[in-house]
């Protein structure tokens, strides 16, 4: 006994001191790595943060940006990522959309939600953002800087940092190494799977070990000093170092198993007394395997609990989103009840003329059937009839307007719109002596919309222009329908022109004066274009004045290449 008592004895003081010392050394060496890490990690991000600052600055880019050729951007950018060597490098312009990237896959895309365009715009500085679109898999780590000229935002340049780089050279030292947030998700790791977690839920995913890993714990953990966690299932020292940059940190872990490796080699000697502590260490390790399972339990409970939460919060705010929609349909239609409201005293002019020559037409045809002439009376008949045809079509057009727009896109022809909206709009353009011009296609231009909704706003657009000229003595108001990469229908004036275009679209702003506007057909037009994927801008004619309005919508194609075929035919 006393053999057993001194042999147990001298292997758990030997192990003790061997374990400390050697465990120091390990640890050293970490805190080492993790400085060297740390070094790098803000070495790459101070490298890519001065790019933004540089390309915002660069002529080319913004002469692209102001007269809207983007021919030679791409080539630009991607001479640039060359030289410098980030992931991807974007140029947005004003909306958002991608005019200009490393990545031709991602030209057109429409960033206007992104968190990079929209802090970029807020601060006019350089800004840093991490954004995982996924919900899980790397991260994208980006500088974006508002690119401005004359106090004037032309768009975003945006430079992706390469981390995922420092990873890979992380992976091939160490045994794990991850870095946190300020809010202590994981956002870069050598351990994919554990991205966009907290380090208590990474850690905590473990797969069940075999009976030989149960086996080899067991042999090691009660010689090593206690694990600071677990990865993979095996026994690791825990090292932290904090990265000056957004309470930034980084986390590395390392195995026990070089220290192991030369403490067992000076243990091989005192082997008898381990057989005697293994008893002891199944009963230590059953122990924390117990204080495990309930501390887990314990957390799969506040779990559900969130989770219940959570769904909770996604079904109000889905109830949110629905209402609103519904209020902005209602908004919408009011802005059309309006405008048929001052169109209603020139349609109602439009209505008496034809009743009245219907009168004058019954009256000779009643003179004639006296006189027994029935074939000129028919010709009075056929009159009538050609009046009643076009008050039907003043009605239907008051009555197709008056109906609500659906949500449900169709293939409409822009020509076809304009003539509608001009058609709508004829009463209140006789009352004054403005000259309208025309100057549409012979082709159709088709895109995909809502007519209803895509008639609204043409027609808010020249009630906008009336107001404008509705002082001048000549008046003019010129509407053209063109085509190229999308479609266009711009509507200019020569009236003063717009004071503040910044301040346009948004809602409840009116350069009107009290009560005879809301300010809301320009947001609410705004919108409508947006929701079929274009936009709504407004700038000063040069020469000359007056304002010009200019809808841009892609352009349907599948819907021409049918029209194409029958015409080659």
């Amino acid at each position: 006994m006393t053999i057993v008592l001194t042999a147990a004895v001298s292997i758990w003081a030997t192990n003790a001191w061997l374990t400390e010392r050697f465990s120091e050394n390990t640890q050293v060496r970490a805190e080492l790595r993790l400085a060297l890490y740390t070094g790098n990690l803000i070495s790459e991000l101070q490298r890519t943060a001065v790019v933004p600052q540089l390309l915002a600055r660069d002529p080319e880019l913004i002469g692209s940006l102001t007269s809207n050729d983007f021919s030679s951007t791409s080539a630009r950018l991607i001479a640039a990522q060359k030289e410098i060597g980030a992931v991807s490098i974007r140029l947005l312009d004003a909306s958002g959309r991608t005019v200009g990237s490393t990545d031709r896959y991602q030209i057109g895309t429409n960033n206007s939600l992104a968190p990079y365009y929209v802090e970029a715009l807020r601060s006019r500085d350089t800004v840093f953002t991490v954004s995982n679109e996924t919900g899980g898999g790397a991260y994208e780590f980006t500088y974006s800087r508002a690119v401005v000229t004359e106090n004037k935002t032309m768009g975003v340049i945006v430079v992706a940092a390469d981390l995922t780089r420092l990873e890979q050279s992380w992976a091939g030292i160490s045994d794990a190494v991850a870095v946190t947030d300020s809010s202590g998700s994981i956002i870069l790791s050598t351990e994919p799977r554990w991205r966009g977690l907290t380090m208590p839920e990474a850690l905590s995913v473990r797969s069940a070990p075999s009976a030989i890993q149960r086996a080899f714990q067991v042999t090691t953990d009660w010689t090593t000093a206690p694990a600071d966690a677990y990865v993979k299932g095996r026994a690791v020292m825990r090292t932290e170092s904090r990265i000056p940059f957004r309470g930034w940190k980084m986390i590395g872990f390392t195995t026990y198993s070089s220290i192991r490796e030369r403490v067992n080699a000076v243990l091989a000697l005192e082997i008898m007394g381990f057989a005697i502590l293994l008893a002891a260490s199944f009963y230590i390790l059953s122990r924390r395997a117990r204080m495990q399972s309930v501390a887990y339990m314990r957390e799969s409970a506040d779990l559900r609990v969130l989770n219940a939460r959570l769904t909770r919060e996604i079904a109000e705010r889905e109830r949110v989103q629905k209402e609103l929609r519904v209020a902005e349909q209602t908004v919408q239609q009011s802005s059309k009840l309006a405008a048929l409201g001052e169109m209603s005293a020139g349609v109602s002019h439009e209505l008496n003329q034809p009743l009245a020559a219907m009168k004058t037409y019954l009256a000779g045809a009643r003179l004639l059937l006296q006189r027994g002439r029935p074939e000129e009376a028919l010709s009075s008949f056929q009159r009538i009839n050609d009046l009643i045809d076009r008050m039907g079509t003043i009605t239907r057009q008051l009555k197709s307007y008056a109906r609500k727009g659906g949500e449900a896109v169709e293939p409409v022809d822009l020509r076809e719109a304009v003539g509608s909206a001009l058609t709508m709009m004829e009463p209140q353009l006789r009352e004054r002596p403005i000259q309208v011009r025309r100057n549409l296609p012979r082709d159709k231009v088709m895109v995909m919309a809502d007519r209803i909704r895509l008639e609204q706003v043409i027609i808010n657009l020249l009630r906008n222009a009336v107001d404008a000229v509705k002082d001048r003595r000549d008046g003019r108001i010129d509407i053209e329908v063109s085509r190229g990469a999308h479609a266009y229908v711009s509507v200019s004036d020569n009236g003063p022109g717009v004071a503040d275009l910044e301040k346009l679209f948004e809602p409840f702003w009116t350069t009107k004066k009290p009560g005879e506007g809301t300010g809301l057909g320009l947001a609410i037009s705004s919108s409508i274009v947006a929701d079929f994927g274009g936009r709504l801008t407004a700038h000063n004619e040069t020469e000359g004045g007056g304002a010009v309005f200019q809808v841009e919508l892609p352009l349907n194609r599948p819907e021409e290449e049918p029209d194409e075929a029958l015409a080659a035919e």
